[in-house]
């Protein structure tokens, strides 16, 4: 594994153990120039992924874009990043196993804000927005009159 500050291509492995959600694998390193510590993460990948975009592009599907988006929907409430975690894992869990290579952002776009409807109406909400491209404070009024209160812990309130 090659080193984020020296460039250096050998790092010795310090420690390992699972996440909690038992996902991955986190692996403390140490470069062996220039004694930096750094941590990487281990995934399994049953299959590569397309993901194809309303414009007709494709590109490989991207994990870390998936949990950039949760993680800004859920900015500033009461939501633990491990939970955000466990939503980004499930939702590839579901995209890998559903059989298909290729599969469309409005499908994933659905998953994310099924999963989110369950966790938070405000993230429901903020990601809603975006997914289905408010235009004006109105469309924002529409849609939250449909929302049923949800609390950080998934208990309808």
């Amino acid at each position: 594994m090659r080193c984020p500050f020296c460039g250096h291509e050998d790092s010795q492995v310090k420690d390992s153990r699972s996440t909690e959600d038992g996902t991955a694998i986190r692996r403390r390193r140490q470069c062996e120039a220039c004694a930096a510590r750094f941590t990487t993460f281990e995934r399994i990948q049953l299959r590569d992924i397309w993901v194809l975009k309303s414009e007709g592009r494709r590109e490989p599907f991207d994990r870390d874009k998936l949990a950039r988006s949760l993680d800004i929907a859920c900015r500033k409430r009461p939501i633990h990043s491990t939970q955000i975690e466990k939503l980004v894992s499930g939702i590839q869990r579901q995209i890998e196993t559903g059989g298909d290579s290729e599969i469309t952002s409005g499908t994933i776009g659905g998953l994310v804000m099924d999963a989110l409807k369950e966790l938070d109406s405000v993230a429901y909400i903020r990601f809603a927005s975006v997914y289905k491209d408010f235009r004006e404070a109105r469309d924002f009024e529409d849609f939250a009159s449909t929302v049923k209160e949800v609390g950080s812990d998934g208990v309808e309130g």
